[in-house]
C-alpha cells in the first residue's frame, strides 16, 4: 500500500513561548542532564573498577545506567537546543528515529529494571542458592531477554507511526515526538489503530508488573521470620530499587496505561521518565547503599592518592 507523506518536518509545540520560562527551562534542564551523565557514568566507572562488577545486583545495575544514558539522550539535548531557538524543528526521519529509540531503550529498562526485582527476590528468598541461580550465564540471557524485550515493544509503534500518512498538520503538541501526539496528526482515523497498539503494549507490559508484584511480595512475605537488622538490610538494598521502579513507573503507566488520547499535563509527566527519574536513579543507588558509598570512596580516593603520587 502506498503511503502519502507530505510531511518533512514536524514543529515541537514544547513547553511554552514565554522567553523566560524557556530560559529557566533551558539552565534546569541542562544541569539535570549533567548531573545524569555524570552520575551515571561515575556508578558505571566505580562498579568496573571494584569488586561489585562480581555481584549480580551491581552488574545489572551498570547496564541500567548505560540505557540512562541512551534513553535520556535520544530526548533532552533535542530539547535544550529547542529552548533557544523560537521554532522548534524536527525532521520526519529524525522523528521516526527519536520514537524508534527511545521506545526501544525504555522498554530495555523495564525489562532490566524486572531483573533486577527477580535478583532481589533470590537474594532474599532463596539465599543458600543465590550464586548458583543468578550466575553471570543467567544474568546475561536475562540481559540478553531485557533487549529482546525492547524490540518487541519499540518496533510494533514504530511500524505503525511509520506507516501512517502525515499530509495536513505538522505541530506536535509535546517536546519530542511520542507514539500519541503523532497519531492526533495523521491524516486517518488512528483511534482503533490506537487502541489495538496500546492493548498490545499493555500486555507486554504485565509480565514485568506481576514479576515486579510477585517479587517484592515474596521478600516482604519472608522478611517477617527475619530479625529486625535483617529487615533493616534487606530493605535498605531493595529501598532503591523500589524508589527507582515507582519513579518510572508511575507517570509512565499514567500516559501509557489509558485510551488512545493526549492532555497537556502528558509533557510533566514525561518529563519524569525521560529526565527526573534517569537523573536520580545514581543519588538513590548511592545515598541509600551502604555498598556503593564503600565503592566511590575506595576507587576515588585510590585514584586520586596514585594521582597525586605519580605528580
Amino acid at each position: 500500500m502506498e503511503i502519502h507523506r507530505n510531511v518533512s518536518e514536524f514543529i515541537l509545540l514544547g513547553f511554552s513561548y514565554d522567553y523566560h520560562i524557556q530560559i529557566f527551562c533551558f539552565v534546569l534542564f541542562s544541569i539535570c542532564y549533567a548531573a545524569l551523565l555524570g552520575g551515571n557514568l561515575l556508578i558505571i566507572i566505580s562498579i568496573h573498577c571494584s569488586p561489585l562488577y562480581h555481584q549480580p545486583m551491581y552488574y545489572f545495575l551498570i547496564y541500567l545506567s548505560s540505557i540512562d544514558i541512551c534513553y535520556t539522550s535520544t530526548v533532552t539535548p533535542k530539547l535544550i537546543a529547542d529552548l533557544l531557538v523560537e521554532r522548534k524543528i524536527i525532521s520526519y526521519g529524525n522523528c521516526m528515529l527519536q520514537i524508534l529509540t527511545l521506545h526501544f531503550f525504555g522498554g530495555t529498562e523495564v525489562f532490566i529494571l524486572t531483573a533486577m526485582a527477580y535478583d532481589r527476590y533470590v537474594a532474599i528468598c532463596k539465599p543458600l542458592q543465590y550464586m548458583l541461580i543468578m550466575n553471570r550465564t543467567k544474568c546475561n540471557l536475562l540481559l540478553l531477554a531485557a533487549w529482546v524485550g525492547g524490540v518487541i515493544h519499540a518496533f510494533p509503534l514504530f511500524g505503525v507511526v511509520i506507516s501512517s500518512p502525515f499530509c495536513g498538520p505538522n505541530e506536535i503538541d509535546h517536546y519530542f515526538c511520542d507514539f500519541f501526539p503523532l497519531l492526533k496528526i495523521a491524516c486517518i482515523d488512528s483511534y482503533m489503530t490506537g487502541v489495538l497498539v496500546l492493548a498490545f503494549s499493555d500486555t507486554q507490559a504485565l509480565f514485568p508488573l506481576v514479576v515486579l508484584f510477585y517479587s517484592y511480595g515474596s521478600i516482604l512475605y519472608t522478611l517477617r521470620n527475619q530479625s529486625a537488622e535483617g529487615r533493616r538490610k534487606a530493605l535498605a538494598t531493595c529501598g532503591s530499587h523500589i524508589t527507582v521502579v515507582i519513579l518510572y513507573f508511575g507517570p509512565a503507566m499514567f500516559i501509557y496505561f489509558r485510551p488512545p488520547t493526549t492532555f497537556p499535563e502528558d509533557k510533566i509527566f514525561a518529563l519524569f521518565y525521560t529526565i527526573v527519574a534517569p537523573m536520580f536513579n545514581p543519588l538513590i543507588y548511592t545515598l541509600r547503599n551502604t555498598e556503593m558509598k564503600k565503592t566511590l570512596r575506595k576507587v576515588w580516593c585510590q585514584t586520586l592518592l596514585l594521582k597525586g603520587v605519580h605528580n
